[in-house]
């Protein structure tokens, strides 16, 4: 049995359909699995125990004619016999559909997006709220029920061994209290809480708790965020990280006490890797998007019921109605080790 599935991005979402390839792997364990990705969220998977191949390609890969002629060659000369579009849009069900697969299974009713429900022919409505079990119904077609929620991201001894090296450089080894990540950026507008927040938080982990505090970037500007949140902390515990790639993020978060950020690809990251997150979210829907486990908060006031692009625009009020106390309360209670229920909610 050959397998194809198709997640192309973005990083979270990539992380969220991690537990569809376990859940693949365990049941049919003598299948071969290929998984098609874009960089640099499909970087996470290099080495997966689930994944026989993975087929990384270049974003916007649709527009190389060249990109197109390879991948189309190599998916015929695995030939699957069913491919999984676990995205629901039209590039990953035409990425299943030029595979040759006789059975392309993808999402109905309401993920099924632009023309997917076209051309994929066995349409799964879902019912679940977050995208982790919603990814895990595609399954359902393959005699796969409620299957054990496991990402499983691996961890190369390189990434592991420069992990340890920034922990000790940082002098994060020395802290009795452990260190705390911080991501103040985001993909968009409506999802980015102000920085002098992020800065106050910083403060109280460190002042209250003892936390060394690293900041987390991925983009020059994000840089800057960093470094100015780490000036405006008014402490010498707050510092940001140097760059890096996401498998020694997620190296580095594995070895973290606490990590606090918007909705973005190093949250979930750092959730998928079993690190206690408090999730920072405004216009989205936590419910749906929050980190995914039991140890995790995501805090959130209200959201806005419409369209991802109008979540894309929608004013800062619903980020910025969160304020820092309900975020250091957050962190209170995760680091005071009190029950936490899965995927609390706090105002």
């Amino acid at each position: 049995m050959n397998v194809l599935l198709v997640r192309l991005s973005a990083i979270g979402d990539v992380v969220h359909t991690a537990p569809l390839a376990c859940a693949l792997k365990d049941h049919w364990p003598e299948a071969r699995l290929t998984w098609v990705a874009e960089r640099p969220g499909g970087e996470l998977l290099i080495g997966h125990r689930a994944i026989d191949e993975l087929i990384l390609l270049p974003r916007r890969f649709l527009r190389s004619p060249g990109e197109m002629v390879r991948l189309v060659g190599r998916l015929r000369q695995i030939a699957p016999q069913v491919a999984i579009d676990a995205q629901g849009l039209t590039k990953s069900a035409l990425v299943c559909r030029l595979s040759g697969a006789p059975r392309r299974i993808g999402f109905g009713h309401p993920w099924g997006r632009e023309i997917s429900r076209w051309l994929n022919n066995e349409c799964v409505d879902t019912r679940s709220v977050h995208a982790v079990p919603r990814n895990l119904e595609l399954l359902r077609p393959l005699g796969i029920e409620s299957p054990e929620v496991r990402f499983d991201l691996p961890e190369a001894p390189a990434d592991r061994a420069y992990a340890e090296e920034l922990i000790e450089q940082y002098g994060l080894a020395r802290r009795t209290g452990g260190f705390a990540l911080i991501t103040a950026g985001a993909g968009w507008e409506s999802k980015r809480w102000p920085a002098e927040r992020f800065a106050a938080v910083a403060r109280h982990l460190a002042v209250r708790h003892g936390l060394g505090v690293l900041l987390i970037w991925g983009s020059d500007a994000e840089r800057a965020l960093a470094e100015g949140v780490a000036r405006e902390s008014g402490t010498a515990d707050t510092q940001p990280a140097p760059r890096l790639s996401l498998p020694q993020l997620a190296a580095l978060a594995r070895r973290a006490r606490l990590f606090v950020g918007g909705d973005t690809g190093p949250l979930h990251i750092a959730a998928a890797v079993d690190t206690p997150c408090v999730g920072l979210y405004g216009p989205w829907p936590a419910a749906g998007h929050g980190p995914y486990g039991a140890k995790h908060i995501a805090v959130q006031v209200e959201y806005l019921e419409g369209s991802t692009r109008q979540r894309r625009r929608a004013s800062r009020r619903f980020i910025e109605a969160i304020s820092v106390e309900a975020v250091c309360d957050a962190c209170d209670c995760i680091l005071r080790r009190e029950g936490v229920a899965a995927n609390a909610f706090c105002a």
